[in-house]
């Protein structure tokens, strides 16, 4: 037997290590368990989202969007320049910087804090026990009170579309494309097919969206939805809704996509495709049956609203829990159980949850959407205020979207807020902290917000709700 702690946290990814970290904090001896390996062989922290998902396609999302700007904005704006050139491999470069950079923050912060990194693979093989295959295949079992599972998600795949080496891909791969393909197919118009699709086709890819769903992105205010869908489409993304992909075949250095819609049997031909239908969670393997954790039908691990799982000591975080696959969500989580662990009292809100989609303009929101509302038989009262009527967002030529606020029609409390506009996903903040706080539209009406600034789109639909708006002519109240 090792070493034993107070705790110890398999998986280094944005639950995990700010897990330990904050279990660290609060006097714990904690140990972090993680087996990614970068290209070079060493172990390295942060998980999927540092190192081939949020961190990285944020990284390529906004260079090529300053390549559209410069090649497409700026000289409606004065700036006159030659036309610009994308180089793949420059991006290429700074994103991986960009990876690097937040990689060794977190095995720094981990030496600050005084968190005992683990290289290899953990396992949970007894109720206080966790064994670590390390790379070299050595095994070491370690000893801890409590022991959190933060072991993640991995991409879905589909039969219809087995990966081919560089042609057919997950989102993993189509962060190291090295050049433009001509002709790009996403099976998948969610979050990450969005983002990913919208990455390539902003630097000159013919992208055609496969999307099996009759509607695009349900999980979003039908209003916001609509006009994202809108916005998207004007930038050239082909959205085809009702697709469903029925087969593949790789031929050369080209792949074939059959899928059936609504007119029946059809085919597509693309250089590159990126295969974007969701993640599945991470826990095959990670825990011995014998332990007694619980898991349902999809692999997600059974907890309860603090994480805790059937085993008393063992917690559960992240993408291989119940909830939203985000990692601000497996941060809090993890936060909440370094407290509970350390014996203070934690709880999460999981009703104020922020979501981004970060294509250009984003799209953010937290709470329920309108239809959301309606559905469980809520009477709401809505306010929404286009950025085409804001002075900063004129000001920065970014007129486009607009932001909505739906309350409760009885009590004015807020229940959800929805934006689709440059900086959305820093926009949303208001609305979480609002909900937070169980405000109601009424106190954001009578808040001061800065001018000029794109916030005050956010005020303007809180004063709208109850038809106070001042830069837009207010819908006629029903009598």
């Amino acid at each position: 037997m090792a070493d034993k702690f107070d705790v110890i946290v398999i998986g280094a990814g944005p639950g995990g290590y700010v897990a330990a970290i904050r279990a660290a904090q609060l006097g714990l001896k904690t140990a972090c368990v993680e087996k990614w390996v970068n290209k070079e062989g060493k172990t390295v922290h942060g998980g999927t989202c540092l190192n081939v998902g949020c961190i990285p396609s944020k990284a390529l999302l906004e260079t090529s969007h300053k390549f559209v700007e410069a090649r497409d904005h700026f000289a409606e704006i004065g700036i006159d320049l030659e036309a610009p050139k994308a180089n793949v491999a420059k991006m290429l470069e700074f994103k991986n910087s960009v990876i690097a950079k937040n990689v060794g923050g977190i095995s720094a912060l981990f030496k600050a804090n005084g968190v005992t990194a683990i290289d290899g693979t953990g396992k949970v093989t007894g109720t206080k026990q966790v064994e670590v295959t390390g790379h070299d295949g050595k095994t070491a079992t370690f000893e801890a009170d409590n022991i959190v599972i933060a072991a993640g998600s991995v991409p879905v795949e589909i039969p219809p579309t087995p990966l081919h080496e560089d042609i057919v891909v997950t989102s993993t791969g189509a962060l190291e494309f090295t050049e433009v393909p001509k002709r790009l197919g996403v099976i998948g118009a969610g979050v990450i097919g969005l983002e990913l699709g919208s990455v390539w086709s902003r630097l000159g890819a013919e992208t055609v969206v496969l999307e099996a769903m009759d509607t695009f992105l349900p999980m979003v205010d039908t209003a916001i939805a609509k006009e994202t869908q809108k916005l998207l489409k004007k930038q050239g993304l082909d959205i085809r809704l009702g697709a469903r992909v029925t087969g593949s075949e790789v031929k050369g250095n080209e792949v074939v996509v059959k899928f059936t819609d609504g007119e029946g049997d059809q085919e597509l031909t693309f250089d590159k495709l990126i295969v974007c239908v969701g993640r599945r969670p991470y826990t095959k393997g990670v825990v011995d049956d014998g332990v007694g954790v619980g898991l349902d039908e999809r692999g997600f691990i059974h907890v309860d609203d603090q994480c805790r799982t059937s085993v008393p000591g063992i917690y559960a975080i992240g993408d291989c829990v119940r909830g939203p696959m985000l990692a601000h969500k497996a941060s809090e989580e993890g936060v909440m159980v370094a407290d509970i662990i350390a014996g203070h009292k934690a709880e999460m809100n999981y009703d104020a949850i922020p979501s981004v989609i970060y294509t250009s303009p984003e799209v953010a929101w937290v709470g329920m959407n309108e239809q959301e509302a309606k559905a469980k038989g809520i009477e709401v009262k809505t306010g929404s205020f286009p950025f085409s009527a804001n002075g900063r967002a004129l000001a920065n030529n970014a007129p486009e979207g607009m932001a909505k606020i739906i309350a409760d029609a009885e009590t004015d409390r807020i229940l959800g807020v929805h934006i689709v506009s440059q900086h959305a996903g820093e926009l949303i903040a208001q609305g979480v902290i609002a909900m937070e706080f169980g405000s109601s539209a009424e106190d954001l009406a009578l808040t001061c917000y800065a001018h000029p600034s794109t916030s005050e789109a956010i005020h303007e639909a809180a004063l709208a709700v109850d038809g106070h708006a001042i830069h837009m002519a207010n819908r006629k109240k029903r009598k």
